[in-house]
C-alpha cells in the first residue's frame, strides 16, 4: 500500500510518505489546515516538496496557509503553462518548474512526473512505478467525467495513462479507483460516443452548421440553461476534428471534409 494521507475528503490534497504534499486545496479552509497540521505533528515531520498538478485555485490556493505550518523551507513545483503566464500563485512565493519525465524523491518514495495536458495546459500526474499507483489530479476523477480545455490533448493524455502499469488511481476529487484500466476505457468510450454523434450530424448535413445547430440536433430536450455549456463541449469536439483535418471552419460554421 502507498503511505497516503488525504487530509480532508473533499479537498484535492494528499500527503505522501510524510514529506511530499500533492496540491494544497483552496485558500482559507481551516479544517483542511488543522487536519494537515495534526498529521504533521503526529508524524513529527515537515513537508519537503509541494507539487501542484495544475493552476486551478482549488489546487493552489492553500499554499500560504500550508507554508505557515512548515518549520523549514520546502520546494514548490508546477509545470509551466503554455497558454498564459503563471500568475495565479500567491505573490512573493517562488516555485520551480517541473518537466515531463522528471523524478522527485524523498525517503522511501520516488515520483515520476508525467505531463498530461487537456484539463489545463500545465496539468501533470504523478506515477509511483514501484507501487503501481497513480495520482491523477483532475485528468481522471473518482466520480463522473472530467472537464477539459482541449479535447484533442485530453484524449492523448488518457491514451498515455492507459498504457501505464497501474493498479490504483488516486484522483484529485472523488473515490480511489481500483479498476484503472476499465475506468480509463470508460472515459475514452464516453468521449468517443459524443464524437460519433457530432460527426454523424456533420456528415448528414447538407449545409455548414454552427455549434448551436449541433446541440439542437444531438442534445434533444436539453434545458435551455445548459445550452451554452453544451455548445462549449461541442466546440471542443469540433476543434479536435479540425486538428485531425476532418472538418473545416469558415464564417463561423463547420463542415465535414470528405476524404478522397
Amino acid at each position: 500500500p502507498v503511505p497516503v494521507s488525504r487530509t480532508l475528503p473533499n479537498i484535492p490534497s494528499f500527503l505522501l510518505f510524510r514529506r511530499i504534499l500533492l496540491d494544497t486545496g483552496e485558500v482559507d479552509v481551516p479544517q483542511y489546515i488543522n487536519n494537515l497540521k495534526k498529521v504533521l505533528e503526529e508524524e513529527e515531520c515537515d513537508i519537503e516538496h509541494i507539487i501542484l498538478t495544475h493552476w486551478h485555485h482549488d489546487h493552489v490556493g492553500g499554499i500560504p496557509d500550508v507554508l505557515r505550518l512548515n518549520s523549514s523551507d520546502c520546494k514548490i513545483w508546477k509545470f509551466r503553462r503554455s497558454d498564459k503566464q503563471d500568475d495565479v500563485l500567491p505573490s512573493k512565493i517562488s516555485f520551480d518548474y517541473l518537466h515531463d519525465g522528471q523524478t522527485l524523491s524523498t525517503v522511501g518514495a520516488s515520483l515520476r512526473v508525467i505531463h498530461t495536458p487537456g484539463h489545463t495546459t500545465d496539468h501533470v500526474i504523478l506515477s509511483m512505478p514501484d507501487n503501481k499507483a497513480l495520482f491523477s489530479g483532475d485528468t481522471i476523477l473518482g466520480e463522473a467525467t472530467a472537464v477539459f480545455e482541449d479535447l484533442h490533448d485530453y484524449i492523448q493524455s488518457l491514451l498515455l495513462i492507459q498504457k501505464l502499469e497501474v493498479d490504483v488511481i488516486y484522483p484529485g476529487h472523488g473515490s480511489v479507483i481500483k479498476n484503472p484500466r476499465e475506468y480509463v476505457q470508460y472515459y475514452l468510450d464516453h468521449r468517443k460516443e459524443r464524437e460519433n454523434q457530432v460527426m454523424e450530424m456533420l456528415k448528414t448535413s447538407k449545409t455548414s452548421v454552427t455549434e448551436s445547430d449541433i446541440v439542437d440536433a444531438i442534445y434533444q430536450g436539453l434545458d435551455v440553461r445548459l445550452h451554452l455549456a453544451a455548445e462549449n463541449n461541442v466546440k471542443q469536439i469540433l476543434v479536435k476534428f479540425l486538428k485531425e483535418n476532418k472538418v473545416e471552419f469558415k464564417e463561423n460554421k463547420w463542415r465535414f471534409i470528405a476524404k478522397i
